[in-house]
């Protein structure tokens, strides 16, 4: 499978969400999207980031985008994870690493001492054509939300 370029359409592809549907790029043609990926549901760094997300989720919208957060937890995971932090945006459950292997965000990490394949913290912003415009990887969470909005206002 190809892997997204900048300044090239994203090739259509459709996971699991939350809410007992599935994410459809093609479906959102029209709207800006925001995908971002991160490593798992309920933890300190995920949790902050998707709280950012949460927080402004009105000046995207008024932005006419829309959030889309993935990891690889299931959507059991990613339903207890919105509930708890009333999350106003879907999450994708991409167990296979689909999307991850098409956003190329799989990346070798060490925990103490202890080397594994996990998502790399990263966002990518599509325009309502669909094609990538930025991207953000090995994101710090703090300040992140906001660079993100910067640069879908310059759109």
């Amino acid at each position: 499978m190809a892997k997204v370029k900048l300044g090239e359409k994203i090739p259509d592809f459709t996971a699991t969400s939350t809410g007992d549907s599935e994410f459809s790029l093609s479906e959102n043609v029209g709207k800006n999207i925001v995908i971002y990926f991160y490593p798992k549901d309920n933890t300190p760094g995920c949790t902050k980031e998707g709280e950012d997300f949460r927080d402004q989720f009105e000046a995207f919208r008024s932005n006419n985008a829309i959030i889309v957060g993935v990891s690889r937890d299931s959507v059991k995971s990613h339903d207890k994870f919105i509930c708890k932090y009333n999350f106003p945006f879907d999450l994708l459950a991409d167990e296979d690493e689909t999307v991850c292997q098409l956003f190329n965000v799989i990346k070798e990490k060490n925990m103490y001492g202890r080397k594994y394949m996990g998502i790399e913290r990263s966002t990518f912003l599509i325009d309502s054509n669909g094609t990538l415009i930025s991207e953000w990887r090995k994101v710090k969470v703090k300040g992140h939300v906001e660079e993100v909005l910067d640069a879908l206002k310059n759109i």
